[in-house]
């Protein structure tokens, strides 16, 4: 009689983000970079930290380098450094991680919401225009735009440039999600006035703590950015110039970064190849994510749109492949911002995307053999 039995399930859990694989690859280099700051005594804004700076600097094209303690400082020290505060509009779209409305909020302005693309995810320049109405209606003063590099890649920085000198206002990028990635041939930051960054632990270019940079070419910015790092600091430390805040980079973190610098153009070439792998096997079972045209992706996330995407994260968790949400609820929606200016219309494409979005596992060292478990279980799941 022929055996039917079928072989059983491979239920071996895959990874969301394997930063042990990646310790793996450089984990010695790393432990002598980390004994040299431990040898050296310098923990605070020791020479691994401007060496980074240099180093990030002569990577994206940026004439001025500040690291700092976290993504969300950047964001506050930028805004900080350009006087933004009660009065201000500060135009963010809510479909994206907190910290960039927090910001604004923390200094008084009003970050009034913008919806978003449909296909890439990033600001919608027709909706930011209507959100400029609506805070000139309500008395705001429009001043500053956070376009956000969703997921790893650019927003589309041509037309809200435009948009936002009409209005007399300036761009601060926020590019927690995207360092390494190039807008129409640009890296990113030097494609706002200025950039921040985040070097969290799970994105592409991360440390083993928290830590950010902020980029930008203005002069006179970049020196209100150092004084801002430390206290408002002027000539020293007993001359406070303006109101600052405890920014300061660690020495162990840059020591981590410049470490995985050396491999971040490899690791970002192996993103695009899961990438890839993944466009091919789900393409006509989900909405696949797209890269806008001239643009480059570094992938901090692959995320797939469906309707039915409660179902297939079931699915991919009964057979031990992690998923998460971003973003299940748009900022608008919480609490703390529910009284704030929408754009006109509302936001639609953010309140869809909330419903449908579903981020795949996808790291440098995701081999083919799980991928096509993903792809396969994510197709079982609509069929």
């Amino acid at each position: 009689m022929r055996d039917t039995a079928t072989a059983p399930l491979d239920l071996s859990a895959v990874a969301f983000i394997d930063l042990q694989a990646q310790r793996a690859r450089i984990g010695a280099r790393m432990d002598a970079a980390i004994a040299r700051v431990l040898a050296h005594g310098g923990f605070i804004m020791g020479p691994e930290v401007a060496e980074a700076e240099k180093k990030l600097a002569a990577r994206c094209g940026a004439k001025h380098v500040i690291s700092c303690s976290s993504g969300t400082t950047a964001i506050v020290m930028a805004l900080m450094a350009r006087e933004v505060g009660r009065g201000d509009a500060v135009f963010v779209p809510s479909f994206t991680f907190t910290a960039t409305a927090e910001a604004p909020a923390i200094l008084g302005a009003t970050p009034v919401f913008v919806d978003v693309l449909p296909d890439t995810f990033d600001l919608d320049p027709l909706s930011l225009e209507r959100a400029v109405a609506v805070a000139r209606q309500t008395g705001l003063r429009p001043a500053c735009v956070m376009p956000v590099d969703l997921f790893g890649q650019p927003a589309d920085y041509d037309p809200i440039r435009a948009i936002a000198a009409q209005h007399g206002m300036w761009i601060l990028g926020d590019a927690a999600q995207s360092f390494g990635a190039h807008y129409k041939g640009k890296p990113l930051g030097v494609c706002a006035d200025i950039t921040a960054t985040s070097f969290y632990p799970s994105k592409p270019l991360g440390c083993y703590g928290d830590g950010g940079a902020l980029f930008t070419d203005d002069d006179e910015v970049a020196r209100r950015l150092r004084q801002v790092r430390v206290h408002g600091q002027g000539a020293d430390r007993n001359e406070n110039v303006r109101v600052g805040l405890t920014g300061r980079f660690d020495s162990i973190q840059a020591a981590v970064l410049l470490e995985k610098l050396a491999i971040f153009d490899a690791e970002i070439a192996e993103r695009n190849a899961v990438a890839a792998r993944y466009d091919a096997g789900l393409m006509g079972a989900v909405m696949t994510p797209v890269v806008r045209a001239g643009c480059t992706s570094v992938w901090a996330q692959y995320t797939i749109c469906s309707p039915r995407r409660d179902r297939i994260a079931a699915t991919l968790q009964a057979q031990g492949i992690p998923t998460n949400i971003f973003y299940p609820k748009p900022i608008h929606t919480q609490a703390p911002y529910r009284a704030l200016p929408v754009a006109s219309g509302g936001l639609p494409v953010t309140e869809r995307l909330a419903q449908q979005v579903l981020s795949l596992p996808i790291h440098p060292y995701l081999s083919p053999e799980a991928q096509d478990r993903v792809i396969a279980a994510v197709r079982t799941a609509v069929a």
